[in-house]
């Protein structure tokens, strides 16, 4: 099935992945009401883990049934964002993670997101997400739940610490990585967001 051309994609805000972001970040009150009000952090983290997993759901699909959409590029990775920021800052208060652990990846997406508000605000293009970032996010997206669940009562917490640190110390540097790879990109988009303005004062 073809897909659809940029300039026909349109905002489309009608489509299942659409749906299925929106219902990620919905669950995200949840994460936190099983975390600190019941303080099941097995149930929490199985919640956050399964949030992560439906990232690749709503991308396949995406794909696959042609619904790729203008709104579901922001709606995609914002709901990507803001579910590692609050689950990772969650499970950090809860104590299940180091420290250090924590605070590298809320820098890094503490720094990649303040970028992108500066981006959009110079009139840059919106920056396609890399492989490499899908990658790191995916990796640090289950690091999180795996601590969690570590530092649970379940018989296998032990078998979930591992992963965890798996994960995390694969995952890490990967986020660096791919955060590193979209300084190039950043600048071509700037470039051709003042051109596109350029062309538009002189039409």
């Amino acid at each position: 099935m073809q897909l659809m051309s940029e300039q026909q994609l349109g905002w489309r805000p009608f489509t299942v992945p659409n749906l299925i972001s929106l219902l990620r970040l919905g669950c995200i009150p949840i994460f936190l009401w099983l975390l600190f009000s019941k303080e099941d952090r097995w149930g929490a983290a199985l919640l956050l883990g399964a949030l992560g997993a439906s990232d690749w759901v709503d991308g396949y699909i995406a794909r696959r049934f042609n619904q790729i959409s203008e709104l579901g590029k922001i709606l995609d990775p914002t709901a990507d964002r803001l579910m590692l920021l609050v689950g990772v800052f969650a499970i950090w208060l809860d104590g299940s993670v180091p420290g250090w652990v924590a605070w590298l990846a809320l820098i890094r997406e503490g720094l990649v997101a303040v970028i992108a508000l500066v981006l959009g605000a110079l009139g840059a293009r919106k920056i396609e997400v890399t492989w490499w970032g899908k990658t790191g996010t995916f990796l640090m997206m289950f690091a999180f739940p795996f601590f969690l669940a570590g530092e649970s009562e379940v018989v296998v917490a032990p078998f979930f610490a591992v992963g965890a640190w798996l994960c995390a110390l694969v995952g890490l540097p990967i986020h660096y990585w791919s955060a590193l790879g979209y300084v190039p990109a950043a600048r071509d988009a700037l470039r051709e967001g003042r051109a596109g303005r350029d062309a538009g004062a002189h039409g």
